[in-house]
């Protein structure tokens, strides 16, 4: 872990106007200032509503916010137009979501294939990485099965798989166990444990469960919009 952090937030706010009314302005965020570590895994904890997901586009690229910045890995993303900011989520961040997002009639290998495709790599790179993105979430005897062949756990370890296969530094899993039952959610945490310690990468995950500060280094607690503790770290 070097001392210069992966991700800062700066001041950010992000308000949706809802009508043309000024009124009916939604405040999403209200300023959150945030410094993200490399090589931790982190969790966003929040009631719905508090802003998690409206945090996890901004910071990777999906929204821009209404005012400050977010920096990546020393870049402001409001440096970036459209096309570099789609280049920068696809070669160096990973996404998770709650609902999985896997193609249903792609294999697992297939599912995995198909972000490095987006990367223009080699056949024989993409075998590669496959194989071992796989391996790493324990799925290689899967890599022939489709989603829907699978149980939730299974999927979402596939959807890690896939997050890992451009070798991202940050993974944002938004609600990654939502889906989940207790013991499951345990295996997944366990997983992102394994993969900053081994893998070298940094997690950022938004959550509702308890059970993650067993495994997080650092845990940000939104509420109404803002920052309001950080626990660890």
């Amino acid at each position: 872990m070097t001392d210069t952090p992966l991700l800062r937030l700066e001041n950010v706010v992000r308000t949706y106007q809802v009508s043309s009314q000024q009124a009916s302005a939604v405040h999403a965020l209200r300023g959150v200032n945030l410094e993200l570590p490399r090589g931790v895994f982190a969790a966003l904890k929040g009631r719905s509503g508090s802003g998690k997901t409206t945090l996890l586009n901004l910071i990777s690229g999906l929204d821009r916010p209404t005012s400050g910045d977010v920096i990546f890995d020393g870049q402001a993303l409001s440096s970036l137009n459209d096309h570099q900011r789609t280049l920068l989520r696809r070669q160096r961040m990973g996404l998770i979501f709650q609902s999985f997002a896997l193609l249903p009639t792609y294999s697992a290998a297939e599912n995995v294939d198909f972000m490095l495709r987006l990367l223009q790599l080699s056949r024989s790179e993409r075998i590669g990485r496959t194989q071992r993105c796989l391996k790493v979430v324990g799925l290689a005897k899967w890599a022939n099965h489709r989603p829907d062949e699978m149980s939730g756990g299974q999927q979402q370890r596939l959807a890690i798989a896939r997050a890992l296969a451009n070798r991202p530094l940050l993974i944002l899993a938004d609600e990654p166990t939502g889906e989940l039952d207790t013991t499951t959610t345990r295996q997944i945490l366990g997983l992102f444990r394994h993969l900053v310690e081994r893998e070298n990468v940094t997690i950022l995950a938004t959550t509702h469960d308890p059970i993650v500060d067993e495994y997080a280094d650092v845990t940000y607690v939104l509420q109404d919009g803002q920052v309001v503790t950080k626990q660890g770290g």
